[in-house]
């Protein structure tokens, strides 16, 4: 199973979209990851953002995001409506598949550690991840907001942070940990009374005696008053218990439900209980459900709806996400001829070698997977780094900044994946000169796939380098890229002919 880890950091900004903007490229910068989501909200003046991965690269986004929002955002200038204590407020991570809460709680440690040492920011750990029972609970680690903990972090033992300096900073303080899925979930009333959205949170989360697994909140957003809530446990306190709770506890102030908002992501369970419970559906089936059942062929559909997307005349998915597939689909064959050769008595003296290969090859075949993603949401980036404003000189230079910097990540993913097909083709030598001798064409296959690969990502690689004004940072990411080529060519050429003797091709 795939290691998949969700992280959903939370910044102290939603008023400036550049700002915003350059934490969301210091995030997708790192190969490996995919941006899911992010939500701004100028009321809270915060910014909820969504992106998974494997562990590695996860942790290290973590870390580029949290140093890139300590370089924007000065919280002795911030002010808002949801509280928070640092630019980076929290760092939530979420195990999805092939993870433990140990192993995030390991992740939130080694960065919180990392975060303290480099860039000089307190930080608390949270949740699974808490040193201290009095440290579990967030609202707690934030009690008094940044102007409260800058008042008491340098005298009060309990203060203390478990890594970095016991002093606060313009970016404040981090608090990073690692919890369950969570449920962001906003409720609007038609009341621009915010005492009433406050009678109502108290009244719902589990802290002053409501709901268990439910965290609440009184505000105003856009004009109106909001129950701003957190459900840590959708399965225990089902969303829609919350939602009845909220309208009947509305109704007795003599106001109701505007309408609700979800921040972030859900899992499809979150809404499709709340259906079943409002339309009264007491048996109703997963495979009722139509996506459901599609899904049960999705990996039949999948290469065909990637097809269709490709050939939308939208600019992505193109050339780069196509050159990573080739390279997936290079590393594919590999696996199977080498697996072809597993437990066969002609091939026993190969047979580690052959399982060395299936290794790798199915690491690269994540790693190239991922990279289809990376490649779009880069040129995402690109797109978005043009639009911002250029009205005044500060401007210019943000934008012209942030266009560098999207630009040079634009470059480093297709580099990647010509990294990786190199890697892939030199497996598919391997098999192809050693593996099964009737699958000695597949290996072939294989290795001019991975050679595509290599090449086509190498001309995106060549296009973004000439759009950076770094020279000398263009010109390592080219001979890189040269040195990759001449090792696919002969390469290449080596697996080639051995396929070609091997199955006695004419």
């Amino acid at each position: 199973m795939k290691q998949i880890v969700e992280c959903v950091p939370n910044f102290s900004e939603g008023r400036r979209p550049q700002v915003v903007d350059a934490i969301l490229a210091a995030i997708t910068a790192v190969p490996g990851i995919t941006l899911f989501d992010h939500h701004s909200d100028a009321d809270h003046n915060r910014t909820v953002v969504t992106f998974v991965g494997e562990p590695e690269p996860v942790e290290r986004a973590a870390f580029a995001a949290i140093r890139r929002a300590a370089q924007l955002i000065d919280l002795s200038q911030h002010r808002g409506g949801h509280p928070r204590i640092g630019a980076t407020d929290v760092v939530p991570f979420v195990p999805i598949s092939g993870v433990t809460t140990e192993d995030c709680v390991a992740m939130a440690r080694r960065l919180g550690a990392r975060v303290g040492k480099e860039l000089n920011i307190p930080v608390y750990l949270y949740e699974a991840a808490a040193t201290q029972p009095s440290r579990v609970n967030l609202e707690d680690v934030r009690r008094g907001q940044y102007e409260g903990l800058k008042a008491e972090i340098e005298t009060n033992p309990d203060r203390a942070p478990d890594f970095g300096p016991a002093k606060l900073g313009p970016a404040g303080a981090t608090v990073i940990g690692a919890r369950p899925f969570l449920i962001a979930f906003n409720v609007y009333l038609n009341t621009e009374d915010v005492e009433i959205a406050k009678s109502i949170a108290k009244a719902v989360r589990h802290s002053s005696g409501g709901l268990r697994y439910v965290k609440a909140m009184g505000l105003m957003v856009e004009g109106k008053a909001q129950v701003s809530m957190n459900l840590t446990d959708f399965r225990q306190t089902p969303l829609a218990r919350v939602v009845e709770l909220v309208r009947r506890e509305a109704a007795q102030h003599g106001v109701s439900i505007v309408r609700t908002e979800l921040v972030g992501l859900a899992p499809q369970a979150v809404l499709t209980d709340a259906a079943q419970w409002y339309l009264q559906l007491a048996g109703l089936q997963p495979d009722q459900i139509l996506e459901n059942r599609l899904g049960e062929g999705e990996a039949r559909l999948a290469p065909l709806a990637f097809l269709d997307a490709t050939a939308a005349g939208t600019p992505t998915p193109g050339g780069g996400s196509v050159a990573a597939l080739a390279g997936a689909l290079a590393a594919a064959l590999t696996t199977m001829v080498a697996r072809l050769t597993v437990g066969k008595p002609r091939y026993v003296e190969v047979e580690t070698r052959m399982r060395d290969a299936i290794t790798q090859a199915e690491q690269l075949r994540a790693r190239l997977t991922a990279a289809i993603d990376a490649d779009s949401a880069a040129f995402d980036v690109v797109v978005t780094a043009k639009k911002l404003p250029q009205g005044t000189g500060d401007e210019k230079s943000a934008r012209q900044a942030a266009i560098q910097a999207a630009m040079l990540h634009a470059a480093e993913v297709p580099l990647d994946v010509a990294r990786a097909g190199l890697q892939v083709l030199e497996l598919a030598q391997v098999v192809a000169q050693a593996g099964s001798a009737p699958s000695a064409t597949d290996a072939a296959v294989a290795a001019w796939m991975a050679r595509a690969a290599v090449e086509s990502a190498g001309l995106n690689v060549r296009v973004n380098a000439a759009a950076l004004t770094d020279q000398d940072q263009a010109r390592v990411l080219l001979e890189e890229l040269r040195g990759l080529r001449q090792r696919a060519s002969k390469s290449a050429d080596q697996a080639l002919a051995a396929a070609e003797q091997r199955a006695r091709l004419q």
